[in-house]
């Protein structure tokens, strides 16, 4: 009998459904969390895990607690959301998605997890994986973007960075894959709603990023806590015992979302908290976060038969084999033994933060600014808002550290006279500043328009009906447009924001997303020419918040739009197309694709194709393409959408300069879930595709035949 085992056989009930309970400390961030009794609870033994807690001197005392206090010493479970960052704040995975580059996304993991096991911490709740196709959901902000392919590629990089070869290592953080599943497709974007897509979306779009996780070792999985179809999520026995244990033989921790537990019986499936915590735990939760559910309903449901002493045993073992996984019994202490911030994390931060920077337009090529421009005017709520860039998931960030656009500018400018004014609040209707601003701008040679979102109004509860710009920055903009002079427009934002009017006007418009610790540097970076830009869209870019959901790989209409014709799939008012496609980015320079080749033309199944294309930077500038392979099965007996996404590769190249890039595509690669849902790979012609964004127009094209 091992440790674990032994320490099973020892414990009372009450210790057992401990194990099984977490609670907020008091850095609590995510819900109404308190101290309370949280000490006396980790010394009976009825608190096993902790969140919200960090600082080595913090979580060592409640460690210590649990390990020299407590009747069987098991150590806790220290538990955290670094989802971009922890002291060092890195771009919000949408931003981060924007770099399409999984080496990138692994490092900035692997940073983030030395600083946050360093201040205690033993868990993540991280990676997100939730696809958003609807810019209305406030929680796009923390998603890898539309689709399933970035998704799984960003499952399986997290994962490796937040876990480390072993997750015994002092840097290593238990990664906790998150919410399973569908929440990106709440109904009307609106969050908490419910969810209600088809078995196909399900496995298809919703379900791959998460075997991504479990196939990379995710220590953890939390569902959400919508309801799919009627069925909460926290109590979905198919997916969570069927899909996730069964299909998946994932044998780690699942973890509530939080208080999602007792919200079982706001979902209309549970009576009282006994009935609540019985279906969770059937369901195969583990850990109930914060709720009490578990504590409060566990004994008795144990008692009345609901569930049984041998399902209370199987995840108490899981949530012990994790801490032992963890090296928490050898050494309670790991974490927590190093320093925390590091000028190395610093450094990618700024280098991952300018990657991420996507140039949506540029009308009047006035970009990069010059190191002779003697005169900026900075305008605009965002302009000096340097807390702001940190996001609405900033961890353990401060505030403080995080360098404002106006700073990134006069330190890149430091000859250039810069005047700044907000002129107006970000979500404020008061016009009373755009007076001041406009002077501001009367005798500048440039102005830069600094829009959007604060930090607050994406992420949890923080949908948004209205896809423009908030408060008064509309007229704001159209006052500082009307000057005539050249404007360059900065986008701060968690989401897509519709202003088809901005993107005709301004002569340049950049989305620049909450992009951490860096941000400023990293954008005056990108305006200044030191670094050309090469971030591209991980989401489709709607005109109009009616269109929305919007996203590149849908399922071709047997009326397909016609330019003027009524009777097909379009609206009166709007082009059913997107402002900027998937994939959309723009450099200070241009590239030129040709010569796409497959082969061979025709392939069985277990055989590879090769797909290569020629690249031609045709700019006087060096940088960077990022290309997209697509695939399109034009036949089948499912219909199969107008593009699937299966790679995306970057090719740096010095101006006037030429390459080329490959792929090796098994034909596996061409399967597709039939009718049963089980994959199937069909014979028959696949047009294959590669381009520099999603747009269809703007695609080479070949095509393959896959024979029996």
């Amino acid at each position: 009998m091992g440790r674990i085992e032994r320490l099973l056989a020892a414990m009372t009930v009450g210790e057992k459904i401990g194990q099984l309970n977490m609670a907020a400390g008091s850095g609590a961030v995510t819900g109404p969390g308190t101290r309370g009794a949280l000490e006396e609870g980790i010394r009976s033994g009825q608190i096993g895990n902790v969140l919200n807690v960090w600082g080595r001197a913090e979580v060592h005392a409640l460690q210590r607690l649990a390990v020299e206090q407590s009747r069987l010493g098991i150590p806790l479970l220290v538990g955290f959301d670094v989802v971009h960052g922890h002291r060092t704040i890195f771009p919000v995975p949408l931003a981060e998605a924007s770099l399409f580059d999984p080496a990138a996304w692994e490092r900035t993991a692997r940073l983030a997890a030395a600083e946050a096991a360093a201040d205690g911490v033993t868990l993540t709740f991280a990676p997100m994986l939730d696809v958003a196709r609807d810019p209305r959901w406030g929680r796009m902000v923390e998603s890898p973007g539309e689709d399933p392919w970035v998704a799984a590629e960003f499952a399986a990089a997290k994962t490796r960075g937040f876990q480390g070869s072993d997750l015994r290592g002092s840097s290593s953080l238990a990664a906790t894959a998150k919410h399973l599943c569908a929440y990106g497709a709440v109904s009307a974007g609106r969050e908490y709603a419910c969810v209600d897509v088809s078995e196909r979306l399900l496995h298809e779009i919703h379900l791959p990023p998460f075997a991504a996780a479990v196939a990379a070792g995710a220590a953890a999985i939390m569902p959400a806590f919508i309801d799919i179809a009627g069925v909460p999520m926290t109590a979905n026995v198919a997916l969570l015992q069927g899909w996730l244990r069964g299909r998946r033989a994932f044998e780690g921790v699942v973890i509530s979302d939080y208080n999602a537990i007792a919200e079982l019986c706001n979902q209309g499936v549970a009576g009282n908290t006994v009935a609540a915590a019985a279906l969770a735990l059937k369901a195969g939760v583990d850990i109930d976060m914060a709720s009490e559910a578990y504590v409060q309903g566990l004994p008795e449901a144990l008692q009345r038969g609901l569930i049984s002493a041998s399902l209370l045993d199987e995840s108490v073992l899981r949530v012990l084999r994790l801490k032992e996984r963890l090296g928490l019994f050898d050494d309670p202490y790991r974490h927590g033994a190093a320093g925390s911030e590091s000028a190395p994390a610093r450094a990618l931060a700024r280098e991952v933060a300018r990657r991420a920077i996507v140039l949506l337009t540029h009308r009047s090529r006035v970009l990069p600014i010059p190191q002779t421009v003697g005169h900026l005017a900075v305008i605009g709520p965002l302009a000096s808002a340097g807390g702001e860039m940190l996001g609405p998931w900033p961890a353990a960030g401060r505030r403080a550290d995080a360098v404002s656009l106006l700073e990134g500018l006069k330190t890149a400018l430091p000859r250039c006279r810069i005047d700044s004014v907000a002129g107006v609040a970000a979500s404020h209707d008061d016009l009373s500043g755009v007076a001041g601003a406009i002077e501001c701008c009367r005798a500048a040679e440039l102005v830069i328009l600094c829009l959007g979102e604060d930090a607050a109004m994406s992420g949890e509860a923080a949908s948004r009906a209205d896809l423009g710009l908030p408060g008064c920055q509309r007229a704001l903009a159209e006052a500082v447009l009307e000057l005539a002079k050249p404007v360059i427009v900065l986008l701060t934002s968690g989401r897509p924001l519709a202003v088809p009017w901005l993107f005709e006007s301004a002569d340049a418009v950049l989305a620049t997303w909450f992009l951490g610790s860096e941000a400023g540097n990293a954008i005056a970076d990108v305006l200044t020419g030191r670094f050309n830009p090469t971030g591209k869209l991980p989401v489709t870019w709607p005109r109009h918040g009616g269109q929305v959901p919007i996203f590149f790989g849908q399922r071709p209409s047997g009326r397909p739009f016609k330019v003027g014709e009524r009777l097909s799939s379009t609206y009166l008012d709007v082009p059913p197309t997107p402002q900027f496609p998937f994939g959309h980015g723009l450099s200070y320079g241009s590239f030129t694709l040709r010569d796409l080749r497959c082969t061979p033309r025709v392939v069985a199944a277990g055989e590879t194709i090769e797909v290569s294309v020629a690249v031609h930077n045709d700019g006087t500038l060096a940088g960077e393409a990022t290309l997209f392979l697509f695939v399109h099965d034009l036949v089948a007996s499912i219909s199969r959408p107008v593009l699937e996404l299966e790679g995306a590769r970057r090719i740096a190249l010095g101006p006037g300069a030429s390459g080329t890039l490959s792929w090796h595509l098994p034909v596996s690669t061409l399967t597709f879930l039939g009718a049963d849902l089980d994959p199937v790979l069909e014979p028959g012609e696949f047009a294959i595709y590669v381009g520099q964004s999603a747009d269809p127009g703007a695609l080479l094209r070949c095509t393959i035949e896959v024979v029996p």
